[in-house]
């Protein structure tokens, strides 16, 4: 068999290792990569890869930067952080019609800046904003679909562990990935609150506004957002301003995070116990799916499966715009299998190449892969979030499905604004 053929049939070994034995992505990639190395090259090359690939992954400078994100999401996911967030937004806006909802948007924005997890904001607001609009009567359907929608901006906004994990795969600037991403985050965020308002307008009775807080009150509860607001805006100011590193920032961002637990007190042994056990787990599985995709690309490389699926593309008479949308539609159907990190690993290596010979900005299709992805986390049959929730509140999956569709709207709103502007996501990484 040719090359490019063993590369296809690796490519099919690892669907069917995926979404039917469910094996870990990162064990796959390894295994797939490993075995198509060893029928190309030898035992000896296979050997050697095997051997060399994972030191030179986890001792490369940038991987640093990925367990110190996760320190600094991890610390924030365990405290109050996440409530005290809520609260403030909620006596800003929450007088408002849909003002609650729209409390929850904003706070899952902010929270996403300090957390890079959609799951953990999901879980939050499920404990936090669900019960304040179900007291005031709100519509279940808009109430959980603006909930799981909102969560899943944790991996859009900076710091996001989607964007590390296609930084280090494609080896581009995280610090430009980040920076890519803030500018869309906030136009999903206004997207998503016009959904709101639109759906009150025509159906007040969907979302009645809430309690009208005094001015003293909202200046007041300032005082326990200010501090976190502070450390995301020095993480991220420090990248954009060149002050400091990825890697730096993330070091920043988890002492940061561990001084604001300790000054309010809300810090004990049993909670910093737990808080290591989770970002040591956490940063080991991405490790390790880290680790099999090099191995995977390296195998992928060696099959010459990538190039010849460019040659392919170049000589389809198609514009490059009917194949991207190929494509986003691809990572639409992937998302409702594969959370963010197995889909983008897992494709990657494969699509790369062929973005970038179509004329594509790498920056820019990077958030636009995590964007698209964000749509799948809610998505049927399998959106993660919409599991978390349902798992969380009992609220029927079609239920929150139906209160999604507004907001997906939003999404793929908020996609044709990046194809067809761009600059939306390249201007600040070019300012920097």
């Amino acid at each position: 068999m040719s090359g490019e053929l063993i590369g296809l049939v690796g490519v099919m070994i690892m669907v069917i290792l995926l979404l039917f034995f469910r094996m870990w992505i990162g064990l796959a990639m390894t295994l797939v990569g490993a075995v198509g190395i060893f029928y190309l090259q030898g035992l000896k090359q296979a050997f050697g890869v095997i051997g060399t690939v994972p030191y030179e992954t986890v001792a490369y400078y940038p991987m640093a930067a990925l367990p110190l994100f996760v320190l600094m999401g991890v610390i924030v996911g365990n405290t109050s952080i996440g409530e005290d967030l809520y609260y403030s937004v909620y006596k800003w806006i929450g007088s408002m019609r849909g003002g609650l909802a729209s409390a929850t948007v904003l706070a899952c924005a902010v929270f996403a800046s300090v957390t890079g997890s959609s799951a953990t904001g999901t879980v939050l607001m499920s404990k936090v904003a669900l019960p304040q609009m179900r007291k005031y009567r709100y519509d279940e359907a808009m109430a959980s679909g603006c909930i799981a929608s909102a969560g899943t901006m944790g991996i859009l906004i900076p710091p996001s562990m989607g964007f590390i994990l296609y930084g280090l795969l494609t080896e581009q600037s995280i610090g430009k990935l980040f920076m890519a991403g803030f500018l869309p985050g906030i136009l999903l965020t206004i997207l998503m609150i016009l959904a709101i308002t639109v759906i009150t307008a025509f159906r007040p009775d969907s979302g009645p506004a809430g309690p009208k807080s005094a001015f003293k009150e909202k200046v007041v509860s300032l005082k326990r957002v200010w501090h976190v607001v502070l450390l995301f805006l020095l993480v991220l100011g420090g990248i954009y301003g060149g002050i400091f590193t990825p890697t730096e920032a993330g070091a920043i961002g988890a002492f940061g995070a561990l001084t604001i637990v300790i000054a309010t007190r809300q810090l004990t042994w049993r909670i910093f116990l737990d808080i290591l056990k989770e970002s040591v787990a956490t940063s080991a599985m991405i490790f390790l799916i880290v680790v099999g995709a090099f191995i995977f690309m390296k195998f992928l490389g060696l099959s010459k499966l990538p190039f010849a699926l460019v040659k392919i593309i170049e000589q389809l008479h198609v514009s490059k715009y009917a194949i991207f949308a190929g494509i986003i539609f691809l990572y639409i159907i992937l998302g409702m299998f594969l959370e963010i990190y197995s889909a983008v690993t897992f494709t990657i290596p494969i699509l790369y190449p062929v973005i970038v010979a179509l004329g594509f900005d790498p920056i820019w299709f990077g958030v636009i892969v995590v964007l698209v992805i964000e749509m799948g986390l809610v998505s049927p049959p399998v959106g993660m979030n919409v599991f978390i929730l349902n798992g969380m509140t009992g609220i029927p999956l079609d239920t929150i499905f139906r209160g999604i569709v507004p907001f997906f709207i939003a999404m793929v709103v908020c996609v044709i604004l990046l194809v067809i502007f761009p600059e939306i996501a390249l201007f600040l990484p070019r300012t920097m």
